[in-house]
């Protein structure tokens, strides 16, 4: 028999880009060589990660103001072009996998909530051997983007989890504030896409420097 769950939150959300996955530098290079193929103005790298975990047309929309919505289209199309390219280079953070099986241990559901397409998680968690890790997830393609907090009220819903028993845990200030605007309390992770001290006006409950002081902030507050 499973123990109770005694813990402070039931429901733990990971975003996935920049907080499980070790993606960021990859990401922003296939945005800014998207940009580029398609003649648009080439975003700075603080501008190109600022994006991650959008979903991916309003991000590289928001990334390349000047190219026109007609190219949207082909910008998508090259973007994935060039992550294709690289997608193997791409792996976990050390840690994470210790991490998720011990949350698990502990009787927490876990989740993905992520800018990602549904193709591309379940591409990425097959690439990863992380199949049946989660209980559920969502993606922007299938529910809304972040900071919406669409994704976050399925996931609770699906999984009966109140907010006050759901923590999100993320690497830009999308994610907190979509944790915010679903009265879920939130982590910052600062080894990511966004800069730690963009986060201190979305109230936190901590922030992590490494996957190492995140296991062990949930381990002991989780």
């Amino acid at each position: 028999m499973s123990s109770p769950r005694t813990r402070r939150y039931d429901l733990i959300a990971f975003d996935w880009d920049g907080t499980l996955f070790d993606s960021t530098r990859i990401i922003t290079r296939c945005i800014q060589e998207a940009v580029r193929d398609v003649g648009g103005t080439v975003p700075d790298d603080r501008a190109a990660a600022y994006v991650i975990g959008m979903a991916l047309i309003p991000a590289l929309a928001h990334a390349a103001p000047d190219v026109p919505k007609e190219k949207y289209p082909e910008l998508g199309e090259r973007y994935r072009h060039h992550y294709i390219q690289h997608k193997d280079d791409i792996s976990l953070f050390d840690g994470v996998l210790p991490l998720l099986g011990a949350l698990r241990e502990r009787q927490h559901w876990l989740a993905v909530a992520t800018g990602k397409s549904r193709a591309g998680l379940n591409e990425a968690l097959r690439s990863v051997e992380l199949h049946g890790l989660f209980d559920t997830s969502r993606t922007a393609d299938e529910t809304a983007g972040k900071p919406d907090p669409l994704m976050l009220h399925e996931l609770m819903g699906e999984l009966g989890v109140p907010p006050e028993r759901t923590l999100m845990i993320g690497d830009t200030t999308h994610d907190l504030e979509m944790a915010r605007r679903a009265g879920c309390d939130s982590i910052g992770v600062s080894y990511g896409a966004h800069h730690h001290d963009n986060f201190d006006a979305l109230a936190p409950r901590f922030v992590a420097h490494s996957v190492a002081e995140l296991r062990d902030w949930l381990l002991t507050h989780g």
